[in-house]
């Protein structure tokens, strides 16, 4: 069977430069958490989709050093960025619709050449993405992405079972629920496409300024608020799975832009987020767009943050990091208690099976 997979955005994780092995360091689902270690998992990231481009070049390689190191300082976590290549020597896809197949098996088994553990083994990579914001606007039905991802979805899970899988949507419903999208459907279905078997985790795009351009800044506000809070009641409590937004931002490239408006945006999403995992709900983290650093000036889209820039968006950035990051103590905390609580009613247990046997004697 020809499998055509798109595999191009990979998820990394990595908390403030220290590789994670404790146990196996691989991050899981529970329910509607991730778990990794044993505690809940909360991602506070970006997306810089250049790393692997500006890395291939060692006169630029310094760069994605700078971004892992300004991301760190700030808390985050977890990094998406391309995992593909088009045309050249040996590329993923030789043009749009024709893929190498094994090129796609090469990515999840190569080995990597400073550690030496194939792709499919190692922690640092949190979750494979299929294909960023696939659509199909010749087939509303959304039978065509429906079949495409649950072939997918089983192909790269039967190569790599250790890592988490996403379909890269950007949120849109079905027809039953498309009164909740921005005017227009792209023949797909954030509940049954996330539904199939292998996607581990949602994820959604939030781009307000672009699906209503037309509209005023407030009733974009409005809609993405709407747009959050029901993505993460449907991830919670149809899907029973986590979910990422994986993409959000404020271009200010936009008619009378100002950083007031992109951090409305900004905390928008992030409160959703917090509250929703400060409840042991499915929201677990978002995903900026985009970071670069500077020198970056060809990679600016409009939507670029710089972390090394202080601003009030940096600073929003780093508080959720903080409050992410209190919830995961916490509860790392709850756990190492359960875990004292077992511990000592073992030692009970023991010392009460070794006096009873000493009173057994003893009577003897």
């Amino acid at each position: 069977m020809k499998h055509y997979c798109g595999l191009v955005f990979i998820i990394l994780l990595f908390i403030h430069n220290q590789r994670v092995f404790a146990e196996d360091g691989f991050v899981r689902t529970r329910g509607i958490q991730f778990i990794m270690n044993g505690s809940p998992f909360y991602a506070n990231g970006f997306n810089a989709y250049w790393l692997m481009v500006v890395a291939s070049d060692p006169s630029q390689r310094d760069k994605v050093s700078s971004a892992f190191q300004e991301a760190a300082n700030q808390g985050l976590r977890v990094a998406r960025t391309w995992a593909f290549s088009d045309g050249g020597y040996k590329p993923l896809q030789y043009s749009p619709g024709s893929y190498n197949e094994q090129m796609f098996k090469t990515v999840l088994t190569r080995k990597n050449s400073l550690t030496g553990i194939a792709y499919k083994d190692e922690p640092t990579i949190m979750a494979w993405e299929l294909m960023n914001e696939p659509r199909c606007t010749s087939d509303p039905s959304g039978k065509t992405i429906q079949a495409w991802i649950t072939e997918m979805a089983s192909y790269v899970k039967s190569i790599d079972s250790n890592h988490l899988l996403e379909a890269g949507l950007e949120g849109f419903y079905g027809s039953s629920k498309q009164q909740i999208n921005p005017n227009f459907q792209v023949g797909t279905d954030f509940i049954a496409n996330n539904q199939i078997n292998g996607i581990d985790f949602a994820t959604v795009h939030s781009y307000p300024d672009q699906w209503l351009s037309g509209s005023s800044f407030e009733a974009q506000l409005s809609f993405l608020n709407g747009w959050v809070r029901d993505h993460i009641q449907d991830a919670q409590n149809v899907l029973k799975k986590p979910v990422l937004f994986a993409e959000f931002g404020r271009s200010l490239k936009e008619s009378g832009y100002n950083t007031n408006q992109r951090d409305q945006i900004f905390n928008a999403v992030y409160s959703a987020i917090y509250s929703s995992a400060r409840g042991g709900g499915a929201a677990f983290g978002g995903l900026f767009w985009q970071l670069l650093v500077e020198g970056m000036d060809s990679y600016r889209d409009g939507y670029e943050v710089i972390l090394s820039e202080s601003s009030s968006t940096v600073s929003l950035i780093a508080q959720e990091s903080q409050k992410l990051g209190h919830i995961r103590r916490m509860y790392e905390k709850l756990r190492n208690i359960e875990k004292w609580k077992k511990a000592r009613d073992i030692r009970r247990a023991q010392w009460w099976a070794g006096a009873g046997n000493k009173v057994v004697g003893k009577g003897n």
